[in-house]
């Protein structure tokens, strides 16, 4: 399993918290038990692996980090959302932005030019190509700002 494939799975574990709030811990061992993750496997090609140990260290720091940070990477995304309030995000598009300013702010092994490619091709992927544009928009506006 790639990065990719993982953050891609983060991203899935952020959107699911969002519907059903529940401690990082719990939303994973949930999300990862071995009847959902197969109930999955239909539904998208990325869960016909199971992450590594690896692979389920990097998503726990991702979705942990985002979870600790939430009120400063929404504050982030409400400032730089221009005419958006962050209610009115879809909450696949506040999950990838989420994931991708976590990299961005608190993740050092992360490049923000990485962060931010990985959540366009997201915004494609699980949205559409205009989120993708406003996913885009919110990141360089940000990295514009303080990078």
């Amino acid at each position: 399993m790639t990065r990719m494939t993982a953050r891609q799975l983060a991203v899935l574990l952020l959107f699911a918290m969002e519907e059903n709030p529940a401690s990082p811990e719990e939303a994973a061992e949930l999300f990862f038990s071995e009847e959902h993750y197969a109930s999955l496997q239909g539904e998208d090609k990325i869960f016909e692996e199971f992450p590594d140990e690896e692979q389920m260290a990097y998503i726990r720091r991702v979705t942990d980090t985002a979870i600790a940070h939430q009120e400063e990477i929404d504050a982030i995304i409400e400032k730089h959302a221009q005419g958006w309030r962050k209610d009115r995000l879809a909450r696949t598009t506040l999950a990838i932005l989420r994931c991708a300013l976590c990299e961005i702010c608190y993740l050092d092994d992360i490049s923000a030019a990485t962060a931010v490619n990985e959540a366009v091709e997201q915004g494609k992927r699980y949205d559409s190509p205009k989120a993708a544009a406003f996913i885009n928009g919110v990141l360089g506006s940000y990295l514009r700002d303080y990078a």
